[in-house]
């Protein structure tokens, strides 16, 4: 029964934050439509953000894979999809590598379906040299700092292993920024399994729906949602939300707006 009525307040919301009105349901669906907005002027307890892409710009590593993949356009995107599917492949049957790791094999997949020969040297230095050093997007830090400023408590969740995101954010200056990190590496399923926000949601000792994630991709926000969590969606050029997914609350193209918005809630 509470499922249900969480649902339903998820539902009236996303339609009154629409514009919409459904007066066939009288005034039990006004009610939980006002239940529904109010809960999204509460302010969440854990501020929960994505690494690659959301704080950190991919572009140099990008460029780097892009160049032994010959620049062809079409096998970029074609790599960060075989990343991203045999990352779910390796948790749904109970398995576990590292992220960078798996990037490298498909990267090694990719290639060698494209008739390009890379050793298992040139794939890993190709994707682990450049992302360590990454920078954050312009956005990134002032954004960070208003929040913490404005009591929120932040904290890192990536699929990245432990060791890489500290290399990452010392690198980036973000370190200073971020109460906790938490890695995946630590329960062995990649987002967006909703063990993995479950996890983390426990390891903050908080309630899923006290938990806002922070994210560039569509997988992401969606796997977040269906968890129970709430969302901040960061559409960066060439992020989308998933169609068949509940959209978050806040969709805006970068950080500063989403700072904006959350520090108003109460």
């Amino acid at each position: 029964m509470k499922k249900n009525r969480r649902d339903f307040i998820k539902k009236t919301a996303a339609l009154s934050l629409a514009g919409a009105t459904i007066p066939q349901f009288g005034m039990a669906a006004n009610e939980l439509i006002k239940e529904a907005n109010m809960s999204l002027e509460v302010r969440p307890k854990v501020l929960f953000f994505d690494v690659n892409e959301t704080l950190l710009d991919l572009t140099a590593m990008k460029e780097s894979v892009g160049a032994i993949l010959g620049n062809r356009s079409d096998l970029l995107p074609l790599w960060f999809t075989t990343m991203l599917q045999y990352s779910l492949v390796t948790t749904v049957g109970r398995q576990y590598n590292d992220f960078g790791i798996i990037g490298a094999a498909a990267l090694q997949m990719v290639a060698s379906n494209n008739g390009i020969k890379l050793t298992e040297k040139q794939t890993r230095e190709a994707i682990l040299g450049p992302i360590r050093s990454l920078p954050a997007h312009p956005d990134v830090k002032p954004a960070l700092q208003q929040l913490k400023d404005a009591g929120y408590k932040l904290v890192s969740f990536t699929n990245s292993s432990n060791k890489g995101v500290e290399t990452q954010f010392t690198n980036a200056g973000l370190l200073d920024y971020f109460e906790e990190r938490l890695s995946i590496e630590d329960m062995g399923k990649f987002k967006p399994d909703a063990d993995a926000y479950a996890w983390a949601a426990r390891k903050m000792g908080i309630q899923p729906n006290e938990c806002m994630l922070v994210a560039a991709h569509g997988w992401d926000i969606a796997g977040a949602v269906w968890a129970n969590w709430r969302g901040a969606f960061v559409s960066r050029p060439g992020a989308q939300l998933y169609p068949l997914a509940p959209n978050p609350e806040i969709n805006e193209p970068n950080l500063t707006p989403i700072a904006k918005h959350l520090i108003s809630l109460k």
